[in-house]
């Protein structure tokens, strides 16, 4: 090797470190040390529960935990999760601090509305929120088996399986999930005063509550097991509406 070729391997050595040496002084400006702390407490904040830390928690504190994290998801206070190492953390067993019944719809992400991770909830999904023999299975394996502690039947506005149903709307399938609504069409139409129908985002409104309503009533009525449980306070059962312009769920009883 020529005097010209070792001078100019090694001058490409040098340049490389000294660039080297300024990226990581730029990064360090750019994230000080304080910085970097806080970040890593967001990675590692809202671990995944343990049996323990499950048992200890009441459905009321589970409730205001449901409800502190839709105020982070409504005012964009998210926090990050390493999923990864939560993913890890989960694999040899799971204890949700609740279970939620929601609608399908692709405009509700469940786990962001709550601000909740990997291992946090069970989350059950079906057009319209109904309750079937699945659904309550599913539902008294998350509470009985797995001690999770409050039910919530989660609703929306604009809910296209409501807006169907209360047309009438028929296609296979479809036909017999939607029988599950008219229950709550009928106790809302007998009350309610003005045009009862899909067009009018008062009544669909109207029905969609009562739909939620209906659907904690099967769950006490259709399930012993949960009835019991209710009855005991181990757990609760509560409905929700999720305001699609906003995020904001509004619970009740």
């Amino acid at each position: 090797m020529n005097k010209d070729r070792i001078f100019s391997a090694w001058g490409t050595y040098f340049l490389a470190v000294l660039l080297l040496v300024a990226a990581c002084s730029k990064k360090s400006k750019e994230l000080p040390e304080d910085e970097i702390m806080i970040d890593q407490e967001e990675i590692l904040s809202n671990p995944v529960l343990s049996q323990e830390e499950q048992e200890k928690l009441t459905p009321q504190d589970v409730l205001r935990i449901l409800k502190a994290g839709n105020d982070d998801f409504v005012n964009d206070n998210l926090t990050i999760r390493n999923n990864t190492e939560r993913v890890r953390e989960a694999a040899l067993g799971q204890y949700p601090k609740a279970v939620i019944l929601s609608c399908l719809d692709s405009r509700v992400p469940v786990e962001d509305v709550f601000h909740r991770g990997i291992g946090d909830i069970f989350v059950a999904r079906v057009a319209g929120n109904i309750v079937n023999e699945d659904i309550l299975g599913s539902l008294e394996y998350a509470c009985k088996v797995s001690g999770s502690k409050v039910i919530l039947v989660l609703g929306h506005e604009y809910c296209g399986a409501i807006k169907s149903a209360i047309d009438s709307v028929e296609l296979g399938n479809i036909t017999a999930l939607l029988n599950k609504i008219h229950p709550a069409i009928e106790q809302t139409s007998g009350k309610f005063n003005g045009k009862k129908t899909s067009g009018n985002p008062e009544f669909v409104d109207a029905v969609c509550r009562q739909n939620v309503k209906h659907s904690m009533n099967e769950i006490r009525e259709k399930s012993p097991i949960l009835s019991e449980m209710e009855k005991n306070k181990e757990i609760m059962i509560v409905g929700g509406i999720y305001d699609m312009k906003t995020g904001k769920v509004n619970f009740f009883l």
